[in-house]
């Protein structure tokens, strides 16, 4: 009995449906046993398949109760595969994003991670463009070597780059083969980050710090402010120094290191980019090791907080000029680039 009443229940809707439906209907049944009729035991959809349903999805709503091969979703994955497909086709049409890297700047790349260890992306990015390649950092990433040692982290300015009139003096101490230690001060200007005047000694006194001040800012060319900590060593003779070339003394707090960041992080790069990496033998020797890094330093090191440029400023070179050559600096320790003629 069941059967005979869901046989009349198909021929009542039937008769109700439209004749577009029925034929929709038709078509779909019999594209199916088509398919079914030309695999033995899974039906192999082929792209003209995918087009047919697509369609069918689209201007039938009856769709889903004769689709019986495959699910309805996927009908509805097929769809959007077109709509994704139809789209990626027209934009590919047009101009590529961001312009390919040629080989010989890739191999430069890694050249420049390799000959520099403690490099970081920025560093490279500002050497390529005093050599006239304009390249975002993101690129330099892509194609550099890595390291295992991890690279020197960045660090920001907190003042302002016209400040002219501040000098900082700080000193640090380097052990020597002998296991005697020796001072180093460091006299450095906030703009440019030059360092004006560095010196060595064993026994260092108030006498001979301030006699370092009046040799680093000779006739009239003494700044306005003088940052320095509270160390004993800047005692009375120094600071009658000071005063005399008209230097006004800024302190800062106790313990307090970040208040005299430009100078620490300079001590920080010359321990890490120099003196980390060789044995010092006596005054000498470190007098002429940092003789060397400071003209490194001054000349040819970028720097993250003047515009990826160097204290000396550094005009860029533009490939037009020749190849580019690498030259060992501090005893190969670091390297600078430049454009040469064939």
């Amino acid at each position: 009995m069941k059967p005979i009443v869901c046989a009349l229940l198909l021929l009542v809707s039937t008769v109700i449906r439209s004749r577009i439906s029925l034929q929709l209907e038709i078509v779909a049944l019999r594209h199916q046993l088509a398919v079914y009729q030309r695999t033995a035991k899974r039906p192999q959809i082929g792209s003209g398949d995918r087009i047919l349903w697509s369609w069918l999805s689209r201007h039938w709503s009856g769709w889903r109760s004769a689709l019986v091969f495959v699910q309805t979703g996927t009908v509805i994955a097929w769809q959007r595969k077109r709509f994704r497909d139809h789209w990626a086709n027209l934009s590919n049409h047009g101009r590529p994003g961001r312009p390919s890297v040629s080989e010989e700047i890739k191999a430069l790349i890694r050249k420049m991670s390799v000959a520099n260890v403690g490099w970081g992306s920025p560093r490279i990015v500002g050497e390529l463009r005093k050599l006239g390649i304009d390249i975002a950092k993101s690129t330099v990433e892509k194609y550099r070597v890595r390291s295992r040692k991890p690279s020197s982290p960045t660090w920001k300015a907190f003042l302002n780059n016209h400040i002219r009139d501040l000098v900082s003096i700080d000193f640090f101490v380097v052990p020597t083969v002998r296991n005697k230690v020796l001072f180093v001060l460091v006299v450095l200007a906030h703009h440019r980050r030059r360092v004006v005047h560095f010196n060595v000694t064993e026994h260092p006194t108030a006498q001979w710090t301030g006699q370092q001040i009046i040799e680093a800012f000779p006739w009239d060319t003494a700044p306005k402010y003088l940052l320095r900590d509270r160390d004993c060593i800047y005692g009375g003779q120094f600071q009658k120094r000071v005063q005399s070339m008209g230097i006004e003394d800024v302190l800062s707090a106790p313990r307090s290191p970040w208040q005299n960041a430009f100078v620490e992080r300079v001590i920080g790069s010359i321990r890490r980019d120099c003196l980390d990496h060789v044995v010092v033998l006596n005054d000498r020797h470190l007098k002429r090791i940092l003789t060397n890094y400071f003209n490194y330093y001054h000349h040819w090191r970028t720097h993250l907080s003047l515009g990826m440029d160097s204290p000396e400023s550094r005009s860029v070179q533009s490939p037009d000029l020749g190849k580019v050559v690498q030259f060992p600096e501090v005893g190969g320790l670091h390297h600078h680039y430049e454009r040469l003629a064939a």
